[in-house]
């Protein structure tokens, strides 16, 4: 996808934004609870992200269409100077074009202007798509959970130096 841009969310984003979140959800069966699902902050992401310290979220827009998304914020609950990697979600026609590649060096590179240590995230174990893509950059697995993000319902666990 040539056309495709990786641009930081606007307010205008928001309706999209969730959509795309909660088609995912839907199509791989994802639980509903104990995930980003039920994020408060799902149908107001620009207002959520603008919000925090050290905190950005991206789309990909093509032909004025949002066809992926994904975000970095310090890490909940944690002390430490580690960020987590946020509710990165692509429709299909979105997958497997190298854009969930150039979405994360965005997200990581923020990460690291803004002095974070390392990036953690939170996934499901049938995810095996995004686990590769996660290794592929670098994250590796850790055996529990780091801080209290709320998702309960995602069992896998990835953590990256930065």
């Amino acid at each position: 996808m040539q056309t495709a841009i990786i641009r930081k969310i606007e307010a205008k984003d928001n309706a999209q934004v969730a959509e795309i979140v909660r088609y995912v959800f839907e199509e791989l069966d994802v639980p509903k609870t104990g995930t980003a699902y039920e994020d408060k902050e799902l149908s107001r992401m620009y207002e959520a992200y603008n919000a925090l310290p050290k905190a950005e979220y991206y789309v990909i827009e093509n032909h004025e269409k949002i066809i992926g998304c994904a975000g970095i914020a310090p890490l909940s609950n944690y002390n430490g100077n580690t960020c987590e990697l946020q509710k990165m979600y692509f429709l299909p026609e979105a997958r497997g074009k190298g854009l969930g590649k150039k979405l994360i060096k965005v997200c990581l590179d923020q990460a690291k202007a803004y002095g974070f240590d390392s990036c953690y995230l939170e996934t499901m174990p049938y995810m095996k798509a995004a686990q590769s893509l996660y290794k592929g950059n670098g994250f590796e697995y850790v055996d529990a959970p780091m801080g209290c993000t709320g998702h309960t319902s995602c069992p896998v666990y990835m953590l990256k130096k930065l």
